[in-house]
């Protein structure tokens, strides 16, 4: 049965959703950048996602790309992690969930088939996720490491060189962070040691040498630092890491200055890029980003897209300050960047040819920008014959977008208007049913 409301009725309904959007648009906690998608959490617990979506890795049901950040899960994640064309996430409960690509069983299903909704692969337990290429890797309670997915390289460290498609124990026990690269994984263990496996052609395993035939890589890991390590990140073809000192270290392909030693040269051995005060990292495919803690955040490598955020479109072989302070969480995608600041505020820079950046434009930024995130902007209205609806702002003169779509299912929504800043609109000819939403 349809209801019917009244201009007083539509009115109020939406400017309650408005007075919601002004509320509760910056509570972001967490951030995660993969092939050309992008995943962030709020402080509610739930999941967003914008970016590509042509194997369903937003997980939103569809396989429609979208430059507007969307809801996914409303409550209860804790983790994320964005893999080339997959997601991972985590909830409260300690289960692993995963949606999109899934040709090499990344998703660890036991499937081969890609999926658009998010699906349980593990029921409690795991603590830590990592997403590489085509391959994922987690943590349980007991400090055992798993993985699924690609392994042509090596890079699941299970000894050999065959893709799975459901998750295998590598690690029994004593494993605390890891780290997923193009081809290669890293992980930590309680005494701070490093260890690697995988793709190694350029060095980035740090272990002294370089894998050019095949398998290109080792498929067992290796320890690579015997102690004082406390992050890592895994790039395409490089890897970076921090030591308990604050100093920052790299290895591995340097052709676009990726590693920020000063030149273009590859390394097989860890090298110290910055001596002291590093608190945090991120590895993209040619660019690697860290922060300080001054809360500034630090950039090197690739800019051809703008992801450095330094407004050129010049690479870089040393690190160059792109913001000065109050920057919290970072991560870095394939060409895009993405950061938090201290106010919970979401800021990206880079390609967004897919929409990852999540500005509602497909325009590449070469400077941060600032991610206006909103709750669920949706409400459904049934309208008999050309009765109007008004949608008025909870102050004249404030900017959004209003969108439209008889069917939330599809995800075709269409502007009505957008771009400026007025005091009401009215809509004569909507459909018998439509769904509107503000931005």
């Amino acid at each position: 049965m349809k209801t019917k409301l009244n201009l007083i009725q539509i009115s109020l309904l939406c400017a309650a959703m408005l007075q919601a959007v002004t509320s509760g648009a910056q509570a972001v906690t967490n951030v995660a950048g993969g092939y050309a998608h992008s995943l962030f959490l709020k402080s509610d617990g739930s999941l967003w996602a914008m970016g590509d979506n042509q194997y369903g890795e937003l997980g939103d049901g569809t396989y429609i790309t979208t430059n507007r950040p969307e809801q996914i899960v409303a409550s209860g994640v804790t983790g994320i992690a964005a893999g080339f064309e997959d997601s991972l996430f985590l909830k409260t409960n300690g289960s692993l969930w995963a949606m999109g690509y899934n040709v090499y069983g990344e998703l660890g299903d036991g499937t081969y088939n890609n999926t658009n909704l998010p699906e349980q692969i593990v029921s409690s337990g795991v603590t830590a996720i990592a997403a590489g290429l085509e391959h994922s890797l987690f943590l349980k309670t007991n400090g055992s490491l798993w993985g699924m997915g690609y392994n042509v390289n090596g890079q699941l460290g299970d000894g050999t060189y065959n893709n799975t498609n459901l998750p295998e124990q590598i690690v029994s026990s004593n494993v605390t962070a890891i780290a997923g690269g193009y081809y290669h994984s890293l992980f930590l263990k309680t005494n701070g040691s490093l260890w690697a496996m995988g793709y190694n052609y350029f060095g980035e395993l740090g272990d002294g040498t370089y894998s050019t035939s095949a398998p290109y890589g080792t498929n067992r890991p290796e320890q690579i630092v015997a102690s004082g390590v406390t992050a890592i990140a895994g790039g395409y073809y490089h890897s970076l890491f921090l030591k308990s000192d604050g100093s920052l270290w790299a290895m591995g392909r340097n052709n676009s200055g990726q590693l920020g030693d000063g030149t273009s040269n590859n390394t097989n051995r860890p090298e110290q890029i910055v001596a002291s005060g590093v608190t945090a990292i991120a590895a993209g495919s040619y660019h690697s980003l860290f922060l300080k803690s001054d809360g500034s955040l630090w950039a090197m490598g690739d800019n051809s897209e703008g992801e450095l955020g330094d407004g050129t479109y010049n690479q870089t072989n040393r690190p160059e300050m792109i913001v000065a302070s109050n920057v919290t969480t970072i991560a870095a995608g394939l060409n895009h960047s993405l950061f938090l600041k201290s106010d919970g505020s979401l800021w990206g820079m880079g390609n967004n040819g897919a929409g990852q950046l999540g500005d509602g434009t497909y325009n590449t930024a070469n400077l941060p920008e600032q991610i206006v995130v909103w709750p669920p902007p949706a409400i459904g209205i049934s309208i008999y014959g050309n009765q109007p609806v008004v949608f008025f702002p909870t102050a004249p003169g404030t900017d959004f977008v209003l969108q439209m779509t008889t069917n939330l299912a599809s995800g075709n929504w269409v502007t009505v208007t957008s771009g400026v800043p007025f005091s009401g609109i009215q809509i004569t000819n909507a459909p018998a049913t439509a769904f509107f939403r503000l931005y």
